[in-house]
């Protein structure tokens, strides 16, 4: 029995199903392994030792690869002068001031852990700013694990989700029905920087869809909200929408923010820091030093060697990698996404059963990636690492075509 084996058993005696959440290898195919004991850049080693190189970065919070030395350098030292104290360390106004002079939408900064403290509270800001009930959000989008936004409704009630409107993604028309729909109620729009729902082919905003949104909430005086949890760090270091220049009310942060150490952000305009200061959010570990420390770390060194450049880089070779070896296999395939932000799916698999099987023989070939989410790069990944995973990929193709045949 395989180490990983046996870990599971164990787990499965003292935790409910061994596992649960989104890093749960069940969900993602019986060749996945659960359980993992190092990374160094853009490698992870699985408690059997296999070694792969990580085109999933932790789903999405490695962004200057695993280890690296400036933000574990910036940890350490916050380690030994404190970390869980009666109060915040200084790196708390030091990093809330980095965000300021980063993100150009940014007045004022509140910080959490998950990406769900972080889209939550900016509801709730925007309630408090309103004084409404109602927030539009794209249907099938995922926004966190709340009861009020988590894809299972297990141990939830109806009344948790009787305040949101859908609306589908990139159809203007459907957010100016949701908006009627909700009749005057409506405290916040709150969409992510592109389409990244799992199971399906990604999709870029149109930048009129993004600026038709921001038009509508200044129209019905609702506050816009970004969920940049997976876009942020990697599209654009002012927030994803930046370079279409659309900025929102509120922003919320987390995942690559500090290199895979435990934060999450809210940056609001100026007109939301009072309805900001009535909250009351928190949490024991909110105002913990460390993971400030590797924040700060994390988006200056992002700053220093153009981070967001070197993952276009890498994200763009691997995508033409794929699509030649694709073609050279016989195989028609749909890349979808930012480059550094990518997923792969084949054309005609509404089951899924080429795509399961194509990423489990990824796996087979030391490459770690996904099924049916999408997959993110670091800064870490060079061309070598690319066309590295290039070779995996490619014997995975070999075995696809030998099991499916060519399309």
């Amino acid at each position: 029995m395989s180490i990983d084996a046996k870990l599971r058993e164990r787990a499965a005696k003292v935790v409910p199903g061994g596992m649960y959440g989104h890093l749960n290898a069940a969900l993602h195919g019986p060749a996945y392994p659960q359980f993992f004991v190092g990374g160094e850049g853009c490698r992870q080693r699985d408690a059997d030792g296999r070694e792969y190189v990580d085109l999933m970065c932790s789903w999405g919070p490695v962004v200057l690869g695993h280890r690296h030395p400036a933000v574990e350098g910036a940890v350490a030292a916050q380690l030994a002068a404190g970390d869980c104290l009666n109060g915040p360390g200084p790196v708390y106004v030091e990093l809330a001031e980095l965000l300021v002079e980063t993100v150009p939408q940014a007045d004022w900064v509140m910080f959490s852990k998950n990406g769900t403290d972080a889209t939550t509270q900016a509801l709730m800001v925007a309630r408090a700013a309103t004084g409404r009930t109602k927030v539009l959000m794209a249907h099938g989008a995922y926004h966190g694990a709340d009861p009020w936004c988590t894809p299972s409704t297990a141990g939830t009630t109806p009344n948790e989700r009787a305040d949101l409107v859908e609306f589908t993604y990139n159809d203007l028309a459907s957010v100016e029905a949701a908006a009627a729909q909700a009749e005057g109620d409506v405290a916040a729009i709150i969409v992510t920087p592109f389409k990244h729902d799992s199971f399906e082919d990604q999709e870029l905003v149109a930048a009129e869809f993004a600026r038709g949104v921001r038009a509508l909430a200044d129209r019905i005086g609702a506050a816009l909200v970004i969920d940049d949890v997976r876009g942020g760090w990697r599209i654009d270091l002012g927030g994803s929408w930046e370079p279409l220049g659309v900025r929102p009310d509120l922003y919320a942060f987390s995942k690559a923010m500090a290199n895979g150490h435990p934060i999450a952000a809210v940056t609001g305009v100026d007109s939301l820091r009072g309805p900001a200061q009535t909250l009351y959010s928190t949490g024991s570990f909110w105002f913990n030093a460390a993971p400030m420390a590797a924040a700060k770390a994390t988006i200056e060194t992002l700053r220093a060697v153009d981070g967001i450049a070197l993952m276009e880089r890498a994200g763009t070779r691997l995508r033409e990698g794929l699509a030649a070896q694709a073609a050279s296999h016989g195989f028609t395939v749909n890349q979808t996404g930012p480059v550094q932000i990518p997923w792969l799916s084949f054309e005609g698999d509404a089951t899924l059963d080429k795509g399961m099987f194509w990423a489990a023989a990824c796996l087979e070939e030391g490459v770690y990636l996904h099924p049916w989410h999408n997959w993110f790069l670091s800064a870490a990944h060079t061309d070598a690492d690319i066309d590295r995973a290039l070779q995996g990929t490619d014997a995975a193709y070999a075995k696809l075509r030998a099991r499916f045949g060519a399309d």
